[in-house]
């Protein structure tokens, strides 16, 4: 008796993935006798879980918050890409060998560059946020030459080795380390990123003062469900060109499909399924 291969996403909470939607389309379009699933696991259970991986048939995984960084001590193997990130987005499961990779910066500078037309060389940016989403994010721009990148959160560790990293690893690009959203300096900027969960639930804060948001800015928050933030809703009253991160959901899950199967990803299968969930 043949099973179908399991394919899924971990973190904690998943209820407002969109990720099944597009990855079980693109099997479908090709044939390919697999099912993506949401696994929702406490801290406590990704040991446990990475132990039956085999029995459950899993063959590929995606890695949302709060887990990129911390699944990686559970990887055999680790892509250079994914070591300079400092997190991982994707495994491949062969056998007891579990392979790790990222495609979050690759999804998101796709997306900027291709659909947004926006070229971050010579650009000033604000990023909020230093998790693992931020690291892509910061290390894909770095390598855009942008003219300086400003990087703040709250915990002040995680930021701190964030920018370390990014200065010691671009050392062309002005890199600054922020003590509060003031300080970033949003309205000299071209390029703003919400790189923080901060927005998907109705009540979180607006994490900007609309009084930093000019006309001339790109607001770019990777949260996509709500499709429209209060940071969002707050820019684009102001008449400030704003996008969400379907885009970069569609680009890093493409990348990811591929490492899985090695087949060519259907993305305009991909985004149409993406585009239905969202207005379910």
């Amino acid at each position: 008796m043949t099973f179908p291969k399991i394919y899924g996403l971990i973190g904690y909470p998943l209820k407002q993935s969109f990720s099944p939607a597009m990855h079980n389309a693109a099997f479908k379009a090709l044939n390919i006798d697999a099912e993506y699933k949401l696994f929702p696991l406490e801290e406590s259970e990704i040991g446990n879980f990475f132990k039956k991986l085999q029995s459950q048939h899993i063959f590929g995984l995606n890695v949302t918050a709060p887990y990129k960084e911390k699944v990686m001590p559970f990887l055999n193997k680790i892509s250079d890409e994914a070591k300079l990130i400092g997190a991982v987005n994707t495994i491949r499961v062969s056998g007891d060998n579990l392979e790790g990779f990222n495609t979050d910066g690759e999804g998101f500078l796709r997306h900027l560059t291709k659909d947004l037309g926006f070229d971050p060389e010579g650009k000033r940016i604000a990023i909020i946020g230093a998790g693992g989403a931020a690291k892509a994010v910061s290390v894909y721009l770095s390598k855009s030459k942008p003219q300086a990148i400003n990087i703040f959160d709250v915990d002040t560790g995680k930021v701190a080795a964030l920018f370390d990293n990014l200065r010691a690893g671009f050392k062309g690009v002005y890199i600054k380390l922020a003590v509060s959203i003031i300080d970033l300096n949003i309205e000299d900027c071209d390029l703003l990123v919400n790189a923080t969960p901060v927005g998907m639930k109705e009540t979180d804060p607006c994490l900007v003062d609309e009084k930093f948001v000019h006309k001339d800015l790109l607001v770019y928050d990777l949260v996509y469900n709500p499709p429209e933030t209060k940071l969002l809703k707050m820019a684009k009253g102001k008449g400030t060109k704003t996008s969400n991160g379907l885009g970069m959901l569609l680009y890093q899950g493409a990348e990811a499909f591929e490492i899985w199967t090695g087949k060519s990803a259907p993305a305009e299968v991909m985004r149409r399924a993406l585009e239905e969930a969202m207005h379910k």
